[in-house]
């Protein structure tokens, strides 16, 4: 038997806004189900997260009863229940520089977001994640797919990489700003029981009856030195990710994957190291 479980698992229905952790989830071609279906455009269509607005890290999404639907939630806002949008025509946004066609919410969503974050915005969902946009075609096998996340279908990190990653903060520049939380690096599978960055020759897992692929490192952004209850931003973790974890060009934390074989996924489930 192996050491190594899944600690938790998270999905971000709306991308760049806190998101929910449930126990179990299905692994789609392109994510996890309901994994960042959603995104928030400028008048531009350019796609917004935490890197222009850090007030988004205090709105939440959670998927409600009815295919596809979610609820979201802001500091002095009312919920709001979010309907997915009739089959209609297609809107592109930009992505990264990249165009994706994608479906506009009803006006209600963009009122209320236009609301919170007092800039006009709309809400856009990702109606066919099957063909609407690919994989970093430089770390991509044919016709794999990803939903509005950075650019991988999954976020993988280890407890054992944190405590690692605190203890070089404590012992840095910034140490008031530690010990710092899961959350400011948003993953999707939280694996307990491993090495501190071992992950990162992990080139084929399996967890539970899923099967995932170890397509790269995890580049790290400003987004990582959001406090997510707060919405304040701080020098950590990339002062020290930059001093102790430069691979390539990325300031690296997390392995991101890609799905081979389908499944559900569980929290408690066994992770087994392929290759």
């Amino acid at each position: 038997m192996s050491n190594l479980h899944v600690q938790a698992l998270h999905i971000h229905p709306v991308k760049s806004v806190a998101g929910t952790a449930p126990d179990e989830v299905a692994v789609e071609p392109w994510g996890l189900s309901g994994d960042r279906r959603w995104a928030l455009v400028d008048t531009e269509g350019t796609v917004i997260t935490q890197r222009r607005h850090p007030q988004l890290a205090l709105a939440a999404a959670r998927p409600v009863p009815g295919v596809g639907r979610i609820a979201v939630t802001a500091p002095g806002m009312a919920e709001l229940v979010v309907e997915v949008p009739e089959p209609g025509p297609l809107e592109p946004v930009v992505l990264f520089g990249k165009k994706v066609e994608t479906v506009v919410a009803a006006s209600t969503a963009a009122d209320w977001f236009s609301a919170y974050l007092e800039e006009p915005v709309r809400l856009v969902h990702l109606d066919d994640p099957a063909v609407r946009r690919p994989v970093d075609p430089d770390y991509a096998l044919p016709g794999e797919t990803v939903s509005l996340a950075d650019g991988y279908p999954l976020l993988l990190t280890t407890v054992a990489s944190l405590n690692a990653l605190n203890s070089l903060i404590a012992q840095g520049d910034h140490p008031e700003e530690g010990p710092l939380p899961m959350n400011r690096f948003r993953p999707n599978v939280v694996v307990s029981g491993a090495e501190a960055w071992a992950e990162d020759g992990w080139r084929r897992i399996a967890i539970g009856d899923a099967v995932f692929r170890g397509a790269r490192e995890c580049g790290r952004c400003v987004v990582t030195t959001t406090d997510q209850g707060t919405a304040r931003r701080g020098k950590e973790p990339l002062k020290t990710l930059g001093k102790h974890r430069r691979i390539g060009k990325s300031l690296a934390f997390g392995r991101l994957l890609v799905p081979v074989r389908l499944g559900t996924v569980r929290v408690g489930d066994e992770v087994r190291v392929l290759e």
